[in-house]
């Protein structure tokens, strides 16, 4: 059986805002004041899409060591999209985002075709961009060069 990698967070929750404890640091979640929050950090939806960047450019590191690709850096910019009527209550409406679309200008001296594979191989071991691609999200990514 292989070893298993986990990951562990803790957190309070004050009315919408939830100051999480991970490891070393703290992540604050937070509504806007429109939506009863104090808006002293990103929503969660929000900090789902950080979590996609964050993770797809942590593997994008790994993979580049691996196919020896020249990643200077990646810019990455993400939206999402989803029927808030799902998260409010109403029924046969998902709560969860329907589409995300990544954008992502990677600086480097490679081709378009090295940056595909990169964005391929990335894709393939992101773990959070296969949990959105398992939960049937539409994905729509697209690499570029800056």
């Amino acid at each position: 059986m292989a070893n298993k990698m986990k990951v562990h967070v803790q957190g309070e929750a004050l009315g919408m805002q939830a100051i999480i404890n991970a490891g070393a640091h703290t992540i604050t979640i937070d509504e806007p004041t429109k939506m009863g929050g104090t808006d002293t950090g990103a929503d969660p939806l929000q900090t789902l899409l950080g979590a996609l960047a964050g993770c797809e450019n942590v593997v994008a590191n790994l993979v580049a060591k691996e196919i020896n690709f020249d990643l200077q850096g990646i810019t990455f910019d993400i939206q999402g999209e989803l029927d808030p009527r799902g998260f409010m209550g109403q029924e046969g409406v998902r709560p969860y985002f329907e589409k995300v679309v990544i954008n992502a200008k990677v600086k480097t001296s490679e081709s378009q075709e090295r940056i595909t594979e990169l964005q391929t191989i990335t894709d393939q071991r992101c773990p959070v961009y296969t949990t959105l691609k398992a939960a049937n999200v539409m994905l729509d990514s697209s690499w570029t060069k800056a």
